[in-house]
């Protein structure tokens, strides 16, 4: 499956670049890109490429929030025409599904996730790409896009109660730019990435919703988009994603959160010459390496997350896969 993002998500790339002094083509070059190829928002680019660029761009920035310099830059308007709905949903909760549901349009390899646990909710962003090891700025600069979304749905309204990072503290002196993008402060050394905020948010209204106007940009959306060319296969390795956590990642589960019967999925998934256990050991191998990464988890939290019952079916499944166990792989990596 191509895994490829809109040009759009590297919007505020050369401003940022500008500011720390990086010459952006020799960057570019190296990972395959070229500036003419990000002038054209809509144009698709391959998602490895434009990880790798943020990554190699940080370095030589010597600035590890780079990305974050880029998400301060962003603007609703980046998301292109999708832009237009969100902006006049009813509450933070309506914005977030037109997010979910035209995820292909903005950007196919996040997968856009709340969690509500009593009095908090939490907002996840996870890619559903396969990384030889987590990325930073990939992270960052998703959270931080996020952020601004909802800064800019509820306006003042908008009050995050943290951001959660796996990642290693950063000096005090160069957290600044968490509190300007994310208008908060940080945790780090978190169990996972994701913005925290009241549930009660979700149901805030919006203080500039117009629903003739929300009418009539989904109206023009349908007009020259269709959000059902997202393939089957995408949307199961979503459900997986959604699911596997809770260890209730299993086919008739995910035929039952597409509204489907269990024949039918798996009648369709054929068809497009993949099976569902392909799919969900693609999103376990996806998942991997930011889970090794986060010396937070053991082994029995990972086995938990990618939804094994016991360490020892995902240590198996580890070897079948990559030919040694996963105390053997984390140490390595």
């Amino acid at each position: 499956m191509n895994e490829i993002v809109r040009a759009a998500a590297l919007s505020g790339y050369f401003p940022a670049a500008e500011q720390f002094g990086v010459q952006p083509a020799p960057l570019l070059r190296a990972v395959g890109l070229t500036p003419a190829m990000l002038a054209n928002p809509e144009a698709m680019l391959p998602a490895r490429a434009v990880v790798q660029l943020l990554e190699n761009t940080a370095a030589a920035a010597g600035c590890v929030t780079f990305a974050l310099h880029m998400a301060a830059r962003r603007t609703l308007a980046d998301m292109g025409l999708v832009s237009l709905l969100i902006a006049h949903q009813r509450t933070l909760r309506d914005a977030l599904e037109v997010l979910t549901l035209y995820r292909n349009r903005i950007n196919s390899t996040l997968v856009l996730q709340i969690e509500e646990h009593g009095r908090i909710a939490i907002l996840r962003e996870d890619f559903a790409l396969q990384f030889e090891r987590g990325s930073r700025q990939a992270t960052d600069l998703a959270l931080g896009v996020l952020a601004q979304t909802c800064a800019t749905v509820l306006g003042t309204l908008w009050q995050p109660e943290t951001v959660l990072l796996s990642y290693e503290a950063l000096p005090a002196d160069q957290r600044h730019i968490y509190r300007q993008v994310f208008q908060c402060s940080p945790e780090f050394g978190a169990e996972l990435n994701g913005i925290v905020i009241s549930a009660r948010d979700l149901d805030q209204q919006n203080p500039r919703a117009d629903p003739a106007l929300a009418v009539h940009a989904r109206a023009l959306l349908e007009s020259v988009m269709d959000t059902a060319q997202r393939t089957l296969a995408q949307e199961v390795e979503a459900a997986i994603l959604m699911l596997m956590p809770t260890g209730r990642a299993t086919v008739r589960a995910v035929a039952d959160a597409l509204g489907l019967n269990l024949r039918t999925l798996q009648r369709q998934l054929d068809t497009q010459g993949c099976s569902f256990s392909e799919l969900l050991s693609r999103v376990r191998r996806q998942q991997l390496p930011r889970h090794f990464a986060n010396p937070r988890l053991r082994l029995t939290d990972i086995a938990d997350l990618l939804g094994y019952a016991s360490l020892g079916a995902f240590t198996r499944w580890h070897i079948d896969q990559y030919g040694e166990t996963p105390s053997q792989a984390r140490r390595r990596r």
